[in-house]
C-alpha cells in the first residue's frame, strides 16, 4: 500500500481548526499513517504555532509540481494574508476557508492527494457567489455530481446516517418521500459493504413521529412513506428494520444490534450520536467517489486560541479516512478479481 497523502483544509482561521491541525501533527507518529498537505495560509499557521507555543510543529511550503515525501508536513499556500481575529466571525476568514476547500477539492480530483479531512467552517461567513451550500457535504456532492450523499456519523461500531441533512425542522416532513429514503438506504448499504467490510449489513430505520406515529394517531409518514421504502429495500435484498421510535431505540440500547442506523433528520441522529461518542465521533460523507471526513464539531469560537481544544475527534477523522481509503481499494480489487 502506497503512502497515503492526506489533504487537510484549514477551516475557519478564527476557529479551532488551526489548533487542531497543529496539535494533531505535532505527534510524529501521525506521519507514519499519512503525509499531510495542509491547504491554508502560512501566516495563519505561524500565528497559531506561536500562540500555542508549539515548537514541535514544523512544516514545509509545498512547491508547484513538488511531490510530497513521507515523514514531512506540507502546506499548500492558498489565499492572501488576513487579519486574524481569534474567536470572531469574519468574511475574510470565510473567503480563506473556501479557497482552501476549493483548492483541496480540485487537487483531490486530480489525484494529487488521496483523502480529504476538513477542519470546521463557519457555514454563514463562507457563503458567497461560489459557495451557496449548507455545508461541506452538499458542496462536495455537487462537485462530484452526486445527488444522494449520506452524512454518516461514525464512532467505532456506531454509524448513524441522516435522510435529510442541514434542513430546517419545519421542512423535514415535506422533504421526505419513499424514493429518497430508499436511495439513502442503498447508499448506506453500499458504504457499509465497501468502506466498513460488512458483508450483510443490518440497517435500522428511525420513525419521524413520536411512538412511530401511534398507528397514524401522531402522523402518517411512517405508514405512507417510511414503511413502503423499507418494504422495497427488503425486496431488493437489503436487510432493513423498523421504523423504530427514536427514544426507545436508543434508551434500550437497541442501537447495538445494528450495523447502521438511518435517522430522518439531523438532530434525531446527531443528539444521541454525540451523547454516546463523547467528542470522539467523525463525520464521513458516504456516497461520493472520494474519501472525506471531518471532526463532529464546529468552529468553537468560544475556546479558539486558548490551547484547550480537544483534537481527538480530528485525529479520529484522519484514522477513519485512512482506513476507508485502504478498505475501498481492497474492496475494488476483490470485486475486480471475484472469479
Amino acid at each position: 500500500m502506497k503512502n497515503i497523502v492526506a489533504g487537510i483544509t484549514l477551516g475557519d482561521a478564527n476557529g479551532i481548526g488551526p489548533e487542531l491541525i497543529i496539535k494533531t501533527f505535532s505527534d510524529k507518529r501521525m506521519l507514519e499513517l499519512c503525509t499531510p498537505v495542509i491547504y491554508g495560509n502560512k501566516q495563519v499557521i505561524l500565528h497559531y504555532k506561536k500562540l500555542l507555543e508549539n515548537g514541535d510543529f514544523r512544516f514545509e511550503v509545498l512547491k508547484p509540481q513538488e511531490t510530497p515525501k513521507p515523514g514531512k508536513i506540507y502546506l499548500r499556500q492558498v489565499g492572501e494574508n488576513i487579519k486574524i481575529e481569534t474567536g470572531e466571525s469574519s468574511k475574510e476568514a470565510g473567503k480563506l476557508a473556501f479557497k482552501a476547500l476549493e483548492t483541496a477539492t480540485h487537487e483531490l480530483a486530480d489525484n494529487l492527494t488521496d483523502i480529504l479531512i476538513t477542519a470546521p467552517i463557519n457555514k454563514k461567513n463562507i457563503q458567497s457567489e461560489e459557495f451557496k451550500f449548507p455545508g461541506h457535504t452538499e458542496y462536495l456532492a455537487n462537485y462530484a455530481n452526486e445527488d444522494y450523499p449520506l452524512m454518516l456519523m461514525v464512532h467505532g461500531d456506531l454509524r448513524i446516517g441522516t435522510v435529510t441533512n442541514h434542513l430546517p425542522l419545519k421542512d423535514v416532513s415535506s422533504s421526505l418521500d419513499k424514493d429518497l429514503i430508499l436511495k439513502k438506504l442503498m447508499v448506506f448499504n453500499k458504504t457499509l459493504k465497501q468502506d466498513f467490510r460488512i458483508q450483510r449489513p443490518k440497517i435500522a430505520v428511525l420513525s419521524l413521529n413520536p411512538h412511530s406515529g401511534d398507528e397514524g394517531l401522531l402522523g402518517e409518514e411512517e405508514n405512507s412513506t417510511i414503511k413502503p421504502a423499507l418494504k422495497e429495500a427488503n425486496e431488493m435484498g437489503l436487510l432493513t428494520f423498523g421504523p423504530f421510535a427514536a427514544d426507545g431505540f436508543f434508551g434500550n440500547s437497541n442501537y447495538r444490534k445494528f450495523d447502521g442506523i438511518l435517522a430522518m433528520y439531523h438532530d434525531q441522529g446527531l443528539i444521541p450520536f454525540k451523547s454516546i461518542s463523547a467528542n470522539e465521533g467523525v463525520n464521513f460523507t458516504a456516497g461520493l467517489p472520494i474519501v472525506r471526513t471531518s471532526p463532529d464539531h464546529g468552529t468553537a469560537y468560544d475556546i479558539a486560541g486558548k490551547n484547550i481544544a480537544d483534537a481527538q475527534s480530528f485525529r479520529q477523522a484522519i484514522y477513519l479516512a485512512c482506513d476507508v481509503y485502504k478498505r475501498r481499494k481492497e474492496y475494488r480489487a476483490l470485486k475486480a478479481n471475484s472469479l
